[in-house]
């Protein structure tokens, strides 16, 4: 069953200002916790559109929120094609996105989805399993260089050199096929006294591979400036995100739209002709309570930020 705790529930359901009328996107559906929140308070004229790309979170959220009819509409697709999923809808704006980012608790726990690194399963890693490529095919094609450019970028892992070079130098052996082989190579190019006290060894580059493979990163970036455009005068977009790499993106996309002007600072009056689109909710991010994190330590990590589209058009 897919099960997963839903992270800042009560915090990102308020921060979307539901309205019983409105409609709103889940653009990472999972299991359906937060959507079956949203569903909730929604009346008749309401409407949820639910989206993920993996088959078995389609499955799931589909019986969740059976309840609800026609009120939640669930497409199986990936949030950077929200424009087409909503114009072939018919819906023009909407009044909340939101997206709760990275690895749900069930793709972490279902070990032959291969995103674990504590049991020995093959390298898969795909949020959609419709997609091709896997894990194994990254590890196993990328040259030494492109290995070392990913786990430096996206595991910030300072021992990303080594663990290139030791991933080309085993594969040259036989192709890496299995999470295990993966994780004993990458423990041997990490110094002994590092192992001994940091966390597990694996975990960046299991991060840093995950990333790249579902293009995490990318979508993330590409897809903020079209959300805020999507939402009607007042809608919120809200993101959670577990990783700073994800934090920052989403942090620069807010300001940017906050303030677009590319003028010079020297300039008397704005010349760019760039308005803002509204405004960040959030000075700061929304991060959990101690009790959640008592309860979900995967939540540690979490924070929630906002944005808010102007009032008027």
């Amino acid at each position: 069953m897919f099960e997963h705790k839903s992270v800042l529930l009560h915090e990102t359901i308020d921060s979307l200002n539901i309205k019983a009328d409105g409609i709103y996107v889940d653009g990472t559906l999972g299991g359906g916790g937060h959507a079956y929140e949203v569903c909730r308070r929604l009346g008749e004229g309401g409407k949820l559109i639910g989206i993920d790309q993996d088959g078995d979170a389609i499955a799931a959220a589909g019986e969740r929120l059976k309840e609800f009819g026609d009120r939640a509409v669930i497409v199986r697709s990936n949030y950077e094609n929200i424009a087409g999923i909503l114009e072939d809808l018919n819906i023009s704006k909407v009044d909340g996105i939101y997206l709760d980012l990275g690895v749900s608790s069930y793709q972490l726990d279902t070990a032959e989805r291969g995103f674990t690194y504590r049991e020995d399963v093959p390298l898969d890693m795909r949020m959609d399993q419709r997609n091709p490529r896997t894990a194994a095919d990254i590890v196993n094609t990328y040259s030494e260089s492109e290995l070392y450019r990913m786990i430096r970028d996206y595991g910030e892992d300072r021992f990303a050199k080594n663990i290139a070079k030791h991933i080309v130098r085993a594969r040259e052996e036989k192709p890496i096929e299995t999470t295990g082989e993966l994780t004993e190579i990458i423990k041997a190019a990490i110094p002994a006294k590092i192992r001994a006290t940091g966390g597990h060894p694996a975990k960046q580059t299991f991060q840093a591979i995950r990333i790249e493979l579902n293009r995490e990163l990318e979508v993330l970036n590409q897809s903020i400036d079209q959300m805020i455009r999507l939402l009607n005068p007042g809608g919120r977009l809200s993101i959670i995100t577990f990783h700073s790499l994800e934090d920052r993106i989403v942090k620069i996309r807010f300001k940017t739209n906050e303030h677009p002007c590319t003028c010079p600072p020297d300039f008397p009056v704005c010349v760019c002709g760039k308005k803002s689109l509204g405004r960040v909710v959030t000075r700061k991010p929304i991060v959990p309570t101690a009790e959640e994190i008592e309860e979900n330590s995967r939540s540690k990590s979490a924070k929630l930020r906002v944005f808010e589209r102007n009032s008027q058009e």
